[in-house]
């Protein structure tokens, strides 16, 4: 535990200077990835891929497996949104930056809702998970997001702000103070990117939508 006389500055400080470096490498290409991403650019993935790589081996090693199943299926992820976004700068009908109606978006997150719950049940019976409700709700969430991120609906930015923010919450409770950084800016990022897709699909055929 850190001291509660130290000043969080320093504790932050103190925690990036701590890191080992395979966990800083992760960590900047998983900020490269969300910026590739905002920008339309395709390199995001091989990015994505490396990233969470590293994370897998790093939870495993640290007897995580839940996590390092989750960057499993991250890896998955951008494998998938590789070949999609590959598919588009090849052929004229490739996925295009999209938008989705009222009705989509309010059975996606009644189906992330029920989803968290029911995982947020199982995380505090079975493995006596902390802050498991919150846990699930930014697992879940992450997960269904990533694949709106694969197939450019735009709205995809707008689910990360909220996202972001119940992250920041969970890892201000749970200590984790570097990764509130890291997340902090994927915030902003996210605004970035949901400005730049909307200007950039501006530029697509009127079709697409």
């Amino acid at each position: 535990m850190n001291n509660p006389e130290t000043p969080l500055l320093t504790v932050i400080v103190d925690s990036f200077l701590a890191l080992p470096g395979w966990e800083v490498l992760a960590t900047i290409l998983g900020i490269a990835y969300v910026i590739l991403a905002a920008r339309e650019s395709i390199w995001c993935w091989p990015a994505a891929f490396i990233s969470t790589l590293i994370y897998t081996v790093l939870f495993w090693e640290g007897q995580l497996p839940m996590q390092a199943l989750l960057n499993i299926y991250y890896m998955g992820m951008a494998i998938y949104g590789w070949t999609l976004w590959r598919k588009q700068a090849h052929q004229d009908d490739g996925v295009l930056i999209s938008s989705r109606p009222a009705g989509f978006h309010l059975m996606f997150i009644a189906t992330g809702i029920g989803l968290s719950l029911i995982t947020a049940v199982y995380l505090d019976l079975a493995l006596g998970s902390r802050l498991p409700y919150l846990d699930a709700f930014v697992m879940v969430f992450s997960v269904m997001t990533t694949v709106l991120m694969a197939r450019k609906v735009i709205e995809n930015w707008l689910y990360w702000l909220v996202i972001n923010s119940a992250a920041i919450v969970l890892y201000w409770q749970t200590g984790y103070y570097v990764t509130i950084v890291m997340f902090s800016l994927y915030f902003f990022l996210a605004i970035f990117g949901y400005l730049n897709w909307k200007k950039l699909s501006r530029t697509q055929p009127a079709d697409s939508a």
